[in-house]
């Protein structure tokens, strides 16, 4: 029996339902709306479309959105200078910057602009501070994409006290944030990363199994336990033809896709586990949204932190 499919378009909805309202009450409270300043650099079309499915989204919602553009030859202090500019501006809650940042601007560039955003504009949930509070269980703002997760498990009926969650990939991200949030809702966790041995082996104790590592069709039926609910945040935007032909048979809806596009956003996990898992998001269609959504959840979240701070 296929898996039932985590519809993750549908959940948003609902959470952006009830976000709606309380961005309306900030804006009469304040007399303006919750702004979020978003910085992209370089001309990565993945992060192209993620920032421009965040802007209009934001602006549907009653949100300010801000884009700030750099070349890719921008320099790391360029881009400091950019995020500065940002945190000692009034008209902007939230600051987010899209990854991935060019390679030019060196190894640590990521880690260098998160710890340059202040604390209280951490619509992410990467700075310092951020991830301090999530360790310690008593987050202000969790990272948009692991919330969404656990939004999604929790709308969805699918129960996490007691659970066995394997997530393969520890980046700062989504890796580490995801395992925290599945710890914190008592599931024993355990991260799976690039030096694991026998990961498919460890992968198919998993009640949960999370995947975030971008590795098209890289978690097979081997890695999945029959009727685990299996969370796919990977999503690679492919133009290969021959990486294609690997996943989806000839006539899919997936390959004919590819064929008028050219390219096709893919996920971590074979389709081959739909006839596996209990249960399974989809890519496109299942974290995306969510993560998009989580994104103005957390901008008002710091607009009324912020709001809150200057009244005391």
């Amino acid at each position: 029996m296929a898996a039932r499919l985590l519809n993750g378009q549908a959940i948003a909805d609902q959470i952006r339902a009830e976000v709606r309202p309380a961005i309306d009450a900030f804006t009469a409270r304040a007399g303006r709306p919750p702004g979020l300043g978003i910085v992209l650099v370089g001309d990565d079309p993945a992060s192209a479309i993620y920032v421009r499915l965040k802007l209009k989204s934001a602006g549907e919602n009653g949100l300010r959105a801000d884009l700030e553009r750099l070349p890719a030859s921008a320099s790391l202090a360029e881009l400091v200078s950019v995020v500065d500019r940002l945190n000692r501006s009034d008209a902007h809650d939230g600051i987010l910057v899209q990854s991935p940042l060019p390679d030019a601007m060196g190894p640590d560039a990521e880690r260098r602009v998160f710890d340059a955003i202040a604390a209280e504009k951490d619509v992410d949930g990467f700075h310092p501070t951020s991830v301090g509070r999530l360790v310690q269980n008593r987050p202000t703002i969790a990272a948009g994409t692991p919330s969404g997760v656990i939004e999604l498990l929790e709308r969805s009926g699918i129960g996490i006290a007691s659970q066995r969650a394997v997530v393969i990939g520890r980046s700062d991200i989504v890796g580490k944030p995801m395992a925290l949030l599945l710890l914190h809702r008592n599931a024993t966790v355990t991260i799976c990363h690039s030096r694991t041995t026998d990961l498919a082996v460890v992968a198919r104790q998993a009640d949960i199994l999370v995947s975030a590592i971008g590795r098209p069709g890289f978690v097979t039926a081997d890695f999945v336990k029959p009727g685990a609910t299996v969370i796919d945040v990977g999503t690679t935007h492919v133009t290969d033809r021959a990486t294609v032909e690997r996943l989806y048979i000839a006539g899919s809806v997936r390959r004919e896709t590819f064929n008028r596009r050219g390219s096709l956003v893919v996920g971590d996990v074979h389709p081959e586990v739909v006839d596996v898992a209990g249960a399974l998001t989809p890519v496109p269609g299942g974290v995306g949204p969510l993560t998009v959504v989580m994104l103005l959840k957390n901008t008002l979240r710091a607009a009324e932190l912020r709001l809150e701070n200057r009244g005391r």
